[in-house]
């Protein structure tokens, strides 16, 4: 049976180069600062992102949740999307490890965050948790992998600054929206004071996330990837897919979108209304289904037994991501699985 995965771009194989640059990767005591692929590996992500220092961590999960233990204490409030991974896709890590308070927003249906109710939401209150992050996902994971421009994230930064309180981005796709939009990753981050990207998903490496900030954040982030038992030692030999991935895999990100695009059309040929073509601007689609006689999680279970992947998110909300092991001959064959199954035809 032909298999056709879309349930992430974190299932994606390294590539026959990065498998290469394993083997042939110098390594050192990564807890010793000392391992030099990964130092390499950290430099070259904070230029790409026109920040001081970097941070290679095992996950995103991860990384994230070291960028809250260090821009906060417990007890602190911490305003986001009520959709943003940190909140929904994270086991609940910031509130029963860094131990903050989570003051969720319901964005626009692109992801966006009003600038206004940010600011109704700041606490500086000495009676009530302290405002102290601000969280924004760029791309856009559970909106659809919508993209924010360099002067949106700007006046997101600029609001919070005149309140004392930092911004971190949750990049885990930036190169994404970078491509999407033509422009240099360091554009979309030079206003926020952290940023986190994952080269686990659209680059294509088997593991790993790259925190970046100025180099006193990283010094004292370090600490917090110890106390997560996030030091693995001799690590450049993931940290060299890393590598080749951020030499090797951005530009071809905008393939990804095309599939997307393609898949997300032929979807609403089938059954119109079931993806906000507005949303799909990089490899994410997302769709909304419910029928008399099959569920958004009974049509994900049916599309799997005939071998095309999906992920039921919750309710009538499905999601498929496109990547580089699947094939625009991939998407044809997964849009005639779902035509059949949705008309009873499979």
């Amino acid at each position: 049976m032909r298999i056709v995965d879309l349930r992430s771009d974190t299932v994606t194989k390294p590539t026959p180069r990065m498998l290469e640059a394993m083997t042939r990767a110098e390594v050192g005591d990564d807890g010793l600062g000392e391992d030099p692929t990964v130092n390499r590996l950290e430099e070259m992500a904070a230029e790409r992102l026109g920040k001081e220092a970097g941070l290679f961590c095992a996950s995103g999960t991860m990384a994230n949740l070291i960028a809250v233990m260090t821009h906060t204490r417990p007890g602190d409030g911490v305003i986001c999307d009520e959709n943003a991974h940190i909140h929904k896709l994270t086991m609940g890590g910031t509130s029963a490890i860094a131990g903050v308070l989570l003051y969720t927003l319901k964005a626009d249906p692109l992801g966006r965050l009003s600038l206004q109710e940010i600011e109704d939401t700041i606490n500086l209150d000495p009676r009530y948790p302290r405002s102290r992050l601000l969280v924004v996902e760029n791309t856009n994971n559970l909106a659809g992998g919508t993209v924010l421009s360099p002067e949106e994230t700007s006046a997101l930064a600029a609001l919070v600054r005149r309140y004392g309180l930092m911004f971190h981005l949750d990049g885990a796709r930036i190169f994404n929206s970078a491509i999407a939009q033509g422009i240099e990753p360091k554009r979309l981050t030079k206003d926020c004071d952290t940023v986190m990207f994952c080269l686990s998903k659209g680059l294509g490496c088997p593991v790993g996330s790259v925190l970046a900030g100025p180099k006193n954040f990283i010094k004292e982030a370090r600490r917090f990837r110890k106390m997560l038992g996030g030091v693995m030692r001799q690590t450049g030999v993931v940290a060299a897919c890393g590598i080749v991935a951020l030499e090797e895999m951005v530009d071809r990100l905008g393939e990804d979108h095309q599939k997307a695009r393609r898949l997300a059309e032929g979807l609403g040929r089938i059954r119109p209304g079931i993806v906000h073509l507005e949303t799909v601007q990089t490899n994410i689609v997302c769709l909304k289904f419910s029928g008399p006689n099959m569920s958004c999680r009974e049509l994900v279970g049916k599309l799997a037994k005939k071998g095309v992947l999906a992920i039921h998110l919750q309710g009538n909300q499905g999601r498929m991501v496109t990547h580089k092991d699947v094939t625009l001959e991939d998407i044809d064959h997964a849009l005639g699985v779902i035509e059949g199954v949705l008309k009873g035809k499979r």
